[in-house]
């Protein structure tokens, strides 16, 4: 039935993102942290939910969303994509500015700290290049973009994996999976690799 179908991947997609969510609240990890270091790690759970929800609009994989619309929303989610990373750094900053800036530097002990920088860019890219559209080449558009949001995906991923921290280790790993996964679809589906090569040929 397509309404059972529409429901179930609303519900999944949700499940993705609320069950991690739920279960860093719940973590004794938090019991000693500041408020703002809180809202900080949060911030990077809800960035990591958004870059799922992304390619999902992208593709038009949820249904109900009218193209035009779906467009819409997915512009609307990327500016609470970079507010959410803006909100991530700023409350490190505020908790232990020290650490920021050898995060920032590529000098910090914590592998960790290169890849959520080199995300945090990529984030800013992406966002640039969308603000930019309406001056590049559609095709030299969609390669940048594209390139900029697996890059942003990789590092991602690998930043959150890395973190030993209050998302419990199965929900994160599913949900890195599924970004993973929707990225890859949505670039396969919209064949970008594919046409920057038809158009060098």
């Amino acid at each position: 039935m397509p309404g059972l179908r529409a429901v179930s991947v609303w519900l999944a997609v949700a499940a993705a993102i609320v069950v991690p969510l739920g279960i860093a609240a719940a973590s004794p990890l938090l019991q000693w942290r500041q408020p703002v270091y809180v809202v900080a790690g949060f911030a990077g759970i809800v960035a990591l939910g958004l870059l799922l929800i992304q390619p999902l609009l992208a593709g038009g994989y949820l249904p109900g969303l009218p193209v035009r619309r779906g467009r819409l929303v997915h512009r609307v989610v990327g500016a609470g994509l970079v507010l959410a990373v803006i909100v991530h750094v700023a409350g490190l900053w505020i908790t232990s500015p020290p650490d920021v800036v050898d995060a920032l530097t590529f000098t910090s002990p914590t592998p960790f700290s290169d890849w959520g920088v080199i995300a945090m860019w990529g984030v800013f890219a992406a966002a640039l290049l969308a603000v930019l559209r309406d001056r590049l080449r559609p095709r030299a558009w969609r390669i940048g973009h594209s390139a900029a949001v697996a890059l942003v995906v990789v590092t991602s991923v690998v930043h959150a994996v890395l973190i030993e921290g209050t998302m419990g280790t199965v929900s994160k790993l599913v949900l890195c999976l599924l970004v993973v996964a929707a990225l890859v679809r949505v670039l396969i589906d919209l064949r970008v690799w594919r046409l920057a090569r038809r158009r060098g040929a």
